[in-house]
């Protein structure tokens, strides 16, 4: 007689602090969605709950409220815009022109609405400026700050104050970002307001030189 067969192996239950981060997931994608397509203002963490595919009470249980949900969605979104914008720039062969590539991509990324309506319109006014610059220091300034530390270092930049020049850059880009937010077409304008932000970084990297 052959020996019976083994069952299958069960599958683990996952722990509960795995569902906790699953359920933190889901919430924090709906209301990504949510707040791109509809704003902070008329989204509630009802509709966020609803979305994610859990009860409200869950969602309480994970954020305080409404503000600290949309706190870790801007965060999420600095994220994935670093991760694009360090891609981009490694495709590049030197370093001034992945600098370059890393500015268009931060102004083509722009475009998208969700983008721009979390992190260029809402956000100012739902964390204040200091929350939101403490957070894209850790992100896309962090980027920016090490592309222009590679130029610099491969001699595309002269000496100065790189800090400074950062800032001034990522502000530039950021308001940039907002006149393309506001523009009636922003495809249109995306091309003038790149040649003015590449016309800006080489004034920038110029500043220095005789």
């Amino acid at each position: 007689m052959s020996p019976p067969v083994p069952s299958a192996r069960p599958t683990a239950r996952r722990t509960q602090a795995e569902r906790s981060d699953a359920t933190t997931a889901q919430l924090i994608a709906a209301a990504q969605r949510l707040f791109g397509r509809d704003g902070y203002a008329t989204t509630s963490i009802t509709a966020v709950a609803a979305d994610a595919g859990v009860t409200k009470g869950a969602a309480y249980h994970h954020f305080e409220g409404k503000a600290a949900l949309f706190r870790s969605v801007f965060v999420r979104e600095q994220e994935l815009i670093a991760a694009e914008l360090e891609r981009v720039a490694a495709e590049k062969p030197d370093a001034w022109s992945a600098l370059r590539r890393g500015c268009h991509r931060f102004l083509e990324h722009c475009l998208d609405p969700g983008f721009r309506r979390i992190v260029l319109l809402d956000a100012p006014a739902v964390l204040g400026w200091e929350t939101v610059r403490e957070i894209e220091y850790a992100h896309t300034l962090r980027v920016l700050t090490g592309g222009m530390r590679a130029a610099a270092a491969a001699g595309h930049i002269g000496e100065g104050d790189l800090n400074v020049r950062c800032q001034m850059m990522f502000g530039a880009l950021c308001e940039a970002g907002m006149l393309l937010a506001r523009s009636p077409d922003p495809s249109a304008a995306l091309a003038s307001v790149t040649a003015e932000a590449d016309r800006l970084l080489s004034a920038l990297a110029a500043s220095d030189r005789p």
